[in-house]
């Protein structure tokens, strides 16, 4: 029952998530008409979460993985009502709506990181591998985002978008509920010398133990490359695209699709390290979402898009729990928060860096020469990745009294 319940909470979370991964951009398109707005909201919205990731993770790792998504996930249902309150007070502009992002940001960080690290607890608890559990918990991240894109495009095809945000508060609530409900002895280790100190060291005995394990910091280096280059994909290319056609409904489907079939690809990767190494996995993952990209670049009809997408999502679908499984086998548990607010904050960081540049170049050259190009740097850098000797390191006998 634990298992379930935050799996029904990390649904819930991600599906208002996701919504605003929609919502954001396509208000911020709707309120300039420039695809760099777009590109400069999601970027300085996404400031604190940076900033304030190693010290989450230091919070979560001291007062409870539990403690701290119930927490997160009533603050972030708070944040979402005051979009549609500050449009009923004032006229929505962009400053306000990037000032009430970067709220967000700074209430809602790490809800994914605190269910992250409880995963092995309520797997325990449940009797279930490590392997399945983050493979189901990371299909059910998915699927929210295969679920939200899509009730995003609906809502503000019916509602606005101002509106839509009513939806995204109530999903937060439910998943705050839901953590609210689960019980579940979280593990700790006795007297791990790393275990000391205020909250400022913790985060930095994050870095530590990311630098002093190798198959972690292999993972990590792949998933930096792919939020410096692919995530503006998703968060500017597309949305600029079908703003232009004026169809939100599509843009809600290419993107759910790309996510439904990530969730095919999770649920597989339990069965799939039978028989493929961690490295490989790696590899297959990182060159099929490279070579996805290509015919998607060409802006085809719809039904191209939706084809290759399907791929993309399938061969992405591994990743992210093959990067959990590694994390959870290879680091202390008092430890798991940092580490994981570590992912959390290389994901954060790569987008800003290069969102805000995409979306300047779309202005200047247009969504295609820009796809095309960011198509071919993704292809390059997955060539790089797989081609690394240290690869290996993830598939390195595990350190004492870990188990598989």
């Amino acid at each position: 029952m634990p298992f379930v319940l935050l799996q029904l909470s990390s649904l819930t979370s991600i599906i208002s998530g996701s919504m605003v991964f929609i919502t954001f951009p396509w208000l911020a398109l709707d309120l300039t008409g420039l695809a760099s707005s777009a590109g400069l909201l999601v970027a300085i919205t996404n400031i604190p979460g940076l900033l304030l990731s190693p010290v989450i993770g230091s919070i979560i790792d001291k007062f409870g993985r539990r403690r701290s998504s119930v927490w997160v996930e009533w603050l972030t249902a708070g944040s979402a009502l005051i979009v549609p309150a500050v449009a009923a007070l004032l006229t929505m502009n962009l400053p306000l709506l990037i000032a009430v992002g970067v709220l967000r940001s700074i209430v809602g960080s790490g809800g994914g990181t605190a269910r992250k690290s409880l995963v092995p607890d309520v797997a325990d608890a449940g009797q279930i591998p490590l392997t399945r559990a983050n493979s189901i918990h990371e299909a059910v991240f998915a699927s929210g985002f295969a679920i939200g894109p899509a009730i995003a495009a609906i809502s503000i095809a019916q509602l606005g978008a101002i509106n839509t945000f009513y939806v995204v508060g109530a999903a937060s609530v439910l998943s705050a509920i839901f953590s609210m409900l689960i019980r579940v002895t979280e593990k700790r280790e006795e007297h791990d010398p790393a275990d000391s100190g205020n909250i400022f060291v913790f985060a930095s005995q994050g870095f530590r133990a990311l630098v002093k394990t190798p198959a972690v910091f292999m993972v990590m280096g792949g998933f930096s490359i792919l939020a410096l280059i692919y995530i503006p994909i998703e968060v500017v290319l597309l949305p600029a695209h079908f703003n232009e056609l004026k169809d939100p409904e599509s843009l809600g489907v290419i993107i759910s699709t790309m996510a439904a079939f990530s969730v095919l690809g999770a649920l597989g990767f339990e069965r799939l390290h039978k028989y493929i190494s961690y490295a490989n996995l790696l590899r297959m993952g990182i060159l099929g979402v490279s070579l996805s990209i290509f015919p998607m670049s060409a802006l085809p009809p719809i039904w191209v898009m939706l084809f290759f997408g399907a791929i993309l999502g399938f061969v992405w679908g591994p990743l992210a729990p093959l990067l959990n499984t590694v994390i959870q086998e290879r680091v202390s548990p008092n430890m798991r928060g940092r580490v994981f607010s570590l992912e959390m904050t290389i994901w954060t960081a790569g987008p800003m860096i290069s969102m805000p540049l995409v979306g300047a170049l779309v202005d200047a050259w247009g969504v295609q020469p820009v796809y095309i190009t960011l198509a071919i740097l993704v292809f390059i850098a997955g060539v790089f990745i797989s081609t690394r000797r240290q690869i290996h390191e993830l598939d390195a006998p595990l350190p004492d009294g870990k188990e598989d």
